[in-house]
């Protein structure tokens, strides 16, 4: 029903996915993996979906690969195993909840405030860098460089680094697309071999010499349940980068480029009248950073949209379609900079809730509150073209005139 590698339906995709939710709530579609999946258009079953725990990111342990239709995991995909078989991402409780559970001692609401005056710095300066050129790429220029400093300064992690984690982040989230080339599998592959190397060179020099961040809290944190294992404490450090980097530079990217095509929106953040914080919330339901999300049936009686699941059987989610949903957001095709709805499922939900998603929010705000200082005049300098992927939803680059 949809060809989610279209690039008219890339570059753009809320016109198809306007039309095929209000034909449907839900339709079949088996991708080019060969995975029969549902997709849900609607925002109240996207919700409910993702606070139903009897569906899972993984089927493992209730049922096998096997019974679910999937191979047997490549043997020569190890290295990216390795580093997805402890991300929060596909685990379900009980591990999931250990895990999450000591990882939230240290990512703390305490520990991310604390990190405002960091944020503050790497943006005005980053920011200031940009102004002086008479044009300047969002995404080069700033948010990348941004966002991988702030991540890695919340863990711990050398800032020289920066490029090197850059460049992982790159190549693993090719692995989370529909249309994955068997190129960039092997690329990702090899992405996650390297970086858990390092992880691991950075783990043993922590426990040895321990400092006030993440990485050292990660080493160290310990509970009735034990201490994170080296395998555990590797996916979460892979986890936060990535994730950390690549939503936050996308819901920039998205949202500054859907924010100055819309009259007045930059006008009202610029001069103070919509708080940047309100604005932020507008900027990742309109057009969010990641367009679908994927949960097994692993219990018998699962009904949405009028079908009932067998258990084995893929629902995916599409948020970008979700967030447009007419019957949850009035004129849901306008961008309303003072909209202020949080109620958007940009960030999921259940126990699968981004945990970044505060410091996302923080990060965002002290951008737009710099640029507004900087950058009053900001526009966009030509027409922005999308990455050609969709689940992993943004830009190749955003030019921008700040003068």
């Amino acid at each position: 029903m949809i060809d989610f590698t279209d690039p008219a339906f890339l570059q753009d995709p809320y016109p198809v996915l306007n039309t095929v939710r209000e034909e449907t709530p839900i339709f079949e579609q088996r991708g080019k993996d060969g995975i029969q999946r549902w997709f849900l258009t609607r925002y109240d079953d996207v919700f409910r979906v993702l606070r139903d725990r009897r569906l899972g990111r993984v089927p493992e342990p209730i049922m096998t690969r096997a019974e679910v239709g999937l191979p047997p995991l490549r043997p020569d995909w190890g290295p990216y195993n390795d580093v997805e078989q402890w991300s929060l991402l596909m685990l379900e409780p009980p591990e999931h909840r250990r895990l999450r559970q000591l990882i939230f001692r240290e990512f703390t609401p305490k520990r991310i405030e604390g990190l405002r005056p960091a944020i503050v710095g790497h943006a005005d300066r980053l920011l200031r860098d940009a102004s002086a050129k008479p044009h300047f790429d969002l995404l080069a220029d700033f948010a990348q460089p941004f966002s991988i400093h702030v991540i890695a300064e919340l863990l711990g992690a050398p800032i020289e680094d920066w490029p090197r984690y850059l460049d992982w982040s790159h190549r693993i989230v090719k692995m989370y697309e529909l249309d994955t080339t068997d190129d960039q599998a092997s690329s990702a592959v090899r992405a996650s071999a390297e970086f858990s190397s390092w992880c691991r060179d950075l783990i043993t020099e922590r426990r040895a010499y321990p400092t006030d961040d993440l990485i050292s809290g990660l080493c160290t944190v310990e509970t009735s349940d034990g201490r994170l294992s080296d395998s555990e404490i590797i996916s979460t450090i892979v986890l936060l980068l990535n994730a950390g980097h690549e939503a936050t530079v996308n819901s920039l990217g998205n949202g500054l480029v859907s924010m100055l095509s819309t009259p007045d929106a930059w006008d009202s953040v610029r001069s103070g009248r919509v708080p940047s914080r309100t604005a932020v919330e507008e900027m990742i339901r309109f057009d969010p950073p990641l367009q679908l999300f994927e949960r097994w049936v692993l219990a018998d009686g699962v009904s949405y949209a009028g079908r009932e699941f067998a258990r084995g059987e893929k629902i995916a989610m599409l948020f970008g379609s979700a967030n447009r949903d007419p019957r949850h957001f009035a004129n849901p095709d306008e961008f309303i900079v003072d909209r202020g709805d949080s109620t958007h499922i940009t960030f999921g939900g259940g126990i699968h809730t981004c945990i970044g998603a505060p410091l996302a929010r923080l990060e965002l705000s002290v951008a737009l509150e710099g640029m507004a200082a900087m950058m009053p005049n900001l526009g966009l300098a030509e027409p922005p073209q999308r990455n050609p992927a969709f689940v992993i939803h943004g830009y190749n680059a955003v030019r921008l005139t700040a003068h």
